[in-house]
């Protein structure tokens, strides 16, 4: 029992000081930007905010911590569900498990199949990752005989996501591609990753730029959701996909948003108003 307390006290302190870190570093940047806000910083208010932050991703941080291990087993049957596939797509360092809680609640609401997928951020690249995932969106197809499948991606996995529909022919394949804190223009905190997509996700990047200068096909809805105080997307703007819908929400952090009702909430919303109508896939089921 004393091991285990040691253990989570030592989880704990870790994932405190990296989210205290990152969001010192947030700060910085945004208050380079905007000086207002150096003159309110140590208003009560202000205080109590960011208290609440630092625990909130804290905790979501320490979690996913948690939970990773899970990840690595198999899964014991396959996803239910008759409507339209999804697959969720993570972001650097994670794995599948993740996903457990905003997956159960999309079942919940009457959304699936939902399929999860593993990648290895830590040692693969951009283009190795985006044929992992276009395998898995060919591999779903094909089991459920539907054209079409719906992508989310947190963080980097919103970067695979776009990859795969806009450079590598996946358009005809994904109806909706819905991108939850993805820095679509780079994150000034990508040096400091410690894996070959450092150089990926770095702002002005070639991979970012043939990305940005992609067309985006007419025939796959995009979304961009992201939370105004992510500290790990800096700055946040670059969250935002020009020329798409986006749905911005606040008091939230990166790892959070994988847990927040909020943000399962819009994507309920969104994955049931994006009908068929809009993108016709007569093999498909709709609500």
């Amino acid at each position: 029992m004393t091991f285990l307390i040691s253990v989570l006290i030592l989880l704990f302190a870790g994932t405190g000081l990296f989210v205290l870190l990152s969001y010192i570093i947030a700060w910085y940047e945004t208050a380079n930007h905007n000086p207002a806000q150096v003159e309110t910083r140590f208003a009560p208010t202000n205080l109590a905010f960011a208290a609440g932050l630092l625990v909130r991703e804290t905790l979501s941080l320490a979690l996913t911590v948690v939970v990773h291990p899970s990840g690595w087993l198999r899964e014991r049957s396959l996803p239910a569900g008759k409507g339209r596939p999804i697959l969720l797509l993570h972001g650097l360092f994670h794995n599948r498990s993740c996903w457990w809680l905003l997956k159960r609640r999309l079942e919940q609401a009457g959304l699936g199949p939902i399929y999860t997928l593993n990648l290895n951020t830590w040692r693969s690249d951009i283009e190795p990752l985006t044929e992992l995932a276009a395998g898995k969106v060919d591999e779903i197809r094909r089991a459920h005989g539907v054209e079409r499948v719906d992508l989310i991606g947190h963080s980097l996995g919103g970067l695979i996501a776009r990859n795969l529909v806009q450079l590598r022919g996946g358009a005809d394949k994904v109806r909706h591609c819905i991108c939850i804190a993805t820095p679509h223009a780079g994150s000034r905190l990508a040096p400091f990753a410690l894996t070959p997509l450092a150089r990926v996700l770095m702002p002005g990047s070639p991979f970012l730029q043939r990305l940005s200068t992609a067309e985006l096909p007419t025939g796959v809805s995009f979304t961009s959701l992201y939370s105004r105080h992510d500290n790990l997307v800096i700055p946040t703007d670059s969250a935002i996909l020009p020329e798409t819908p986006s749905l911005e929400v606040s008091g939230i952090g990166h790892s959070c948003l994988l847990y927040s009702r909020r943000v399962t909430n819009h994507l309920i919303d969104i994955l049931w108003k994006d009908t068929d109508e809009k993108n016709p896939d007569p093999k498909s089921q709709t609500r």
